[in-house]
């Protein structure tokens, strides 16, 4: 169709090119001497047209046309580094990979002992189709999470239709079934390339694991942790999996290994195994002490991550805002109906498993409007600490309170979210305070009467005078951030309500606790009564990590449109800690280190009123060292939060552990960080 409307073009705009090529032309009427008025003008039109295509300007590059050369260039760049990566020997002067730790402990003479179970955090199983609508076809039993991911890019709405779980029960929507991946393979990979559990698994294998004492204990991540057992069971048949594992295995207690989210699903789980039924699972009191010899917990997310809040408040992430930053009109567009955030954000505020990643423990644990744990930490000197290591350092057990820390200008971490760069750093008694009764009295505006129509997310029920009180209270701590949130996201925090609490008991002993929704949190439920259990906290440490964040109103109004995103513009000083709007301290990129070490550290170090039977805690920390050669792909020593899973350190001391060795015999605590200056910080009744 193309060539002929070209054809077409030739012959009757430019019928002398057409007839010098052999065709016959449609020639223009000969013009008579009595025409001779209107014949010069005829030329003069077919002349401009010449000048006007022989001085063609070149095409303006629209963003969309940046975005997809962009993509195109990372893509083939990655293949292309992939390729190289496979095709080179194994072995090249000066780039040798280090021995794998499991090559190198069997031949020391460890083997296979304790049974092992895997637990997935949030967003790293994979999710398949079982049941969709008719745009679905052809997937069933598909990866719609993990993996390609390629359909994305063939039915994007469709693809995100099937991932949001019911708005009013968290569970599935009718007509729709999207379940776990069972088995090792449900998180070895999180795309192709892209390793999770594999290195780990490898590892195992090499010391004589294999199917019979080695699992992945998969679950629908987006549920609340007591749905995935009303839905799928998913509790009752870890359960069966320990005991079975447990009697085929020489009575052998199961080492359990969690991830991320996974460690506070766990510890549900501990909690939900000794309970009696209908609520518990009936194991009896008895259950953990029998059947358990440690828990190994990878990345704990304990007392939660402050980018949870970001995430159900904006959709956002220091990444995020980055990439709005370096090209503003790519997420907020509307061109193609994209809308990324706003599909992000209706998604993400379906799944009730976010909500268990709120931070816990409120102001006693992560500060108030003046004071936090982390006060005086100085990211410069813990950057240059962290970036040139001394190997002299390795074993050491550092809480000498002076790594990372400077007496002046200490960064308000307490304040969560603030409203402009200046409301994060003013004493308090210069910020206005605006309390519950004003925002419950603040009316939004049913969704029958929404402004903009059709309602896309929660902020579009809600009237703009309602929508800028938000911003009058300037700073939301870790108390008042759940006033802010059951305003923005009332039907998401009421279906949390009835799963997650984030406080901290007065009494444990109070019968209201035996309630599932206070299992999860370290602070609200006791450790069962297992004194030969252990547990380990192995955290990376030494990549800035999210704490608090600069905010503003978004520049636009417009419907369908979230109203406040993070102040890339808001920057500190060269080496201070606020970069992008974001306010840093140490992590693994993901987890803060207070999330991750306090309760090992101090929470349940001894005999305290959450672990009365004294189980014997480790802190492991793991300095990050990025990858030296490419070689090394994501690091042999990295501290990140997923890729600490291929950190050798970490995989031979879960090996140890899995093979028969105590926290003592692999050498007790291993720490880098302040986490305990921080918790001598932290004034908690014990």
């Amino acid at each position: 169709m193309a060539s002929i409307l070209r054809f077409r073009k030739l012959c009757y705009v430019e019928p002398v090119k057409c007839s010098s090529l052999g065709f016959e032309s449609f020639e223009t009427p000969k013009i008579e001497k009595k025409d001779e008025g209107i014949g010069p003008s005829i030329e003069n039109v077919l002349q401009k047209q010449e000048k006007k295509k022989s001085k063609r300007q070149p095409k303006e590059w629209r963003c969309v046309d940046y975005c997809c050369w962009t993509i195109g260039y990372v893509c083939t760049t990655w293949w292309l580094l992939l390729f190289l990566y496979h095709c080179l020997p194994v072995t090249l002067t000066g780039f040798q990979v280090p021995e794998p730790p499991g090559a190198r402990l069997k031949r020391e003479g460890l083997t296979a002992l304790h049974p092992v179970v895997l637990v997935p955090g949030i967003v790293t199983g994979g999710l398949e189709l079982w049941e969709g609508r008719p745009c679905a076809d052809g997937l069933f039993r598909k990866r719609l999470w993990g993996g390609s991911f390629t359909e994305i890019f063939k039915r994007p709405l469709c693809w995100l239709e099937h991932l949001s779980l019911h708005n009013e029960t968290g569970l599935d929507p009718p007509g729709i079934r999207v379940r776990a991946v069972p088995g090792l393979v449900a998180a070895d990979y999180f795309a192709p390339g892209y390793f999770v559990w594999a290195v780990l698994i490898e590892n195992l294998a090499r010391i004589g694991y294999e199917g019979k004492n080695l699992h992945m204990a998969a679950y629908d991540w987006r549920l609340s942790f007591q749905n995935t057992e009303i839905r799928d069971q998913a509790l009752s048949r870890l359960k069966s999996k320990i005991e079975l594992m447990f009697e085929t295995n020489g009575y052998k207690k199961v080492v359990v290994v969690p991830h991320s989210m996974g460690v506070i699903y766990f510890l549900h789980f501990l909690k939900w195994v000794e309970s009696p039924p209908p609520m518990g699972g009936g194991g009896g009191p008895g259950w953990c002490a029998k059947h358990i010899k440690a828990v190994m917990n990878i990345g704990p997310a304990f007392l939660g991550v402050p980018k949870t809040v970001s995430n159900i408040f904006s959709a956002e992430s220091k990444d995020v805002a980055f990439v709005r930053a370096m090209a503003p009109g790519v997420l907020d567009s509307e061109m193609l109906g994209l809308q990324t955030l706003e599909h992000v954000m209706r998604v993400s505020r379906t799944w009730d498993s976010i909500i268990s990643l709120m931070p816990k423990g409120g102001e006693t644990i992560w500060g108030n409007m003046d004071w936090s744990p982390e006060e005086g930490y100085d990211c410069d000197l813990a950057r240059k600490r962290y970036m040139k290591p001394s190997l002299n350092d390795k074993k050491s057990n550092n809480s000498d309170g002076k790594r990372g820390f400077h007496i002046e200008d200490y960064v308000k971490y307490g304040r969560i979210i603030s409203f402009g760069k200046a409301a994060s750093q003013l004493p308090s008694s210069q910020l206005p305070t605006l309390g519950l009764k004003e925002f419950s009295s603040t009316s939004t505006s049913s969704s029958s009467n929404s402004p903009c129509g059709e309602v896309w997310t929660e902020y579009d029920e809600m009237s703009r005078d309602s929508i800028q009180k938000v911003p009058e209270n300037k700073a939301y701590t870790a108390r008042t951030l759940v006033d802010l949130l059951h305003f923005v996201a009332p039907k998401m925090m009421r279906r949390a309500e009835a799963h997650f609490s984030h406080g901290i008991a007065e009494n444990l002993d109070d019968p209201k606790y035996a309630h599932y929704k206070y299992w999860s949190n370290p602070l609200e439920t006791k450790l069962p009564d297992a004194p030969d259990m252990e547990i380990y906290c192995l955290c990376g440490v030494g990549i800035p990590t999210e704490r608090s964040y600069v905010y503003k109103p978004s520049p636009s109004d417009r419907c369908k449109s979230i109203p406040f995103r993070i102040d890339s513009s808001a920057d500190g000083s060269d080496n201070g800690c606020l970069k992008g709007g974001v306010y840093f301290v140490d992590g693994d990129e993901s987890v803060p280190v207070l999330s991750a070490g306090f309760m090992c550290a101090k929470g349940w170090r001894g005999r305290t009123r959450f672990n009365p039977s004294g189980i014997a805690t480790y802190v492991r920390e793991y300095q990050h060292k990025p990858p030296a050669s490419l070689l090394e792909g994501r690091g042999i020593e990295s501290g990140a939060h997923v890729d600490i899973m291929g950190n050798v350190a970490l995989i031979e001391d879960v090996l140890r552990v899995a093979a028969g060795a105590t926290g003592a015999e692999i050498g007790g605590d291993t720490i880098y960080s302040d986490i305990i200056r921080m918790s001598e910080r932290i004034n908690l009744q014990l």
